[in-house]
Order: C-alpha cells, then structure tokens, then sequence
C-alpha cells in the first residue's frame, strides 16, 4: 500500500481545501494538516516577518474500514503513477 501502512484497517479519505489532493491518513478527525501543504510549510522567518500559522485545511471525506481501505489505497496509488500498476 502507498498511502497508509500494511495491514491499516480504517482510516480517513481527506480533500485539502487549499491545494485539492486527496490522500488517506490513520487520523479521522473532521479537519487535519494537509502533508502537502506541510511540506510547503517554512518556519523560518526574519526580523521583520510574522510566522505562518499551520492550519487544518484537509477535510474529511469518508471514513474507511476494512476491504475498503486497500482498495481506496490502491486507486490512489494508481492515480498518483498515471495508470502504471506493474509497482504494486
């Protein structure tokens, strides 16, 4: 599996407001950091500049369990490498 570890049997299918990916976290709450995001993210700030403030912009879906974990999984990977599933 690509997004979540092997063997996750729930999880949550999220949407960031901000940048439009859509990824699988362990985490179900209803509003989290998206990790796309995050990595943009730049703590390092001058004298004369304000720190960014982290928000949650990743948005809850659906909350996944079971067989549907893996197969939502699946399909993101394939997505994320263009249809190519000789990987999996």
């Amino acid at each position: 599996m690509y997004y979540v570890p092997e063997g996750t049997t729930r999880c949550g299918y999220y949407e960031c407001e901000s940048c439009g990916e859509k990824f699988l976290s362990l985490q179900t709450m209803e509003h989290i950091n998206c990790p796309y995001c995050e990595a943009e993210f730049d703590p390092e700030i001058g004298p004369d500049e304000a720190m960014q403030v982290a928000e949650d912009t990743a948005k809850l879906i659906q909350v996944l369990e079971g067989e549907d974990v893996e197969k939502m999984d699946a399909l993101l990977s394939l997505a994320i490498t263009g249809g190519n599933f000789e990987w999996i």
